[in-house]
């Protein structure tokens, strides 16, 4: 059994409080987010926020699913690159994720069009992060020419 930790200090209201995110790792150790952060910063770039992170967890995982999918078929990749585009919706005050696409482009020697789009399925749907989310995943998956 494997544990991974991540912690957050949150001080103050919903709405004009604020806080830190750090991962054990270090990777990230006290990075600001807040609500206008998450919510109202129109570039996303004010900050830090959990859906951010979620995305760019999902896209590692899936790209390291693919990796072994692919490996294990006999076709070691050169480069397989994902953007995670994590769609947010609001339920009156309340949002919840409801779509996650994934964007690959992939560099894989030797594969046809067919092999790769049935790996990159497969990676999708084994994916620890893909099983966690209770969204819509959807793929689209183009090998670069």
């Amino acid at each position: 059994m494997l544990k991974r930790r991540g912690s957050a200090v949150w001080n103050g209201t919903g709405a004009e409080g604020s806080g830190t995110i750090s991962t054990f790792s270090g990777a990230l150790k006290d990075q600001p987010y807040s609500t206008s952060m998450r919510f109202q910063s129109e570039d996303g770039r004010a900050g830090t926020n959990p859906e951010e992170l979620i995305a760019a967890a999902h896209a590692a995982c899936f790209n390291m699913a693919l990796s072994f999918q692919l490996t294990g078929a006999g076709f070691p990749p050169e480069e397989l690159s994902t953007q995670a585009v994590l769609t947010m919706e609001s339920e009156g005050v309340h949002w919840t994720i409801t779509a996650v696409r994934l964007e690959l482009r992939g560099k894989v020697p030797d594969i046809s069009a067919e092999q790769f789009q049935e790996l990159a399925l497969a990676a999708k749907a084994g994916c620890p992060v893909s099983k966690v989310l209770n969204a819509e995943i959807t793929l689209d998956a183009q090998l670069a020419s």
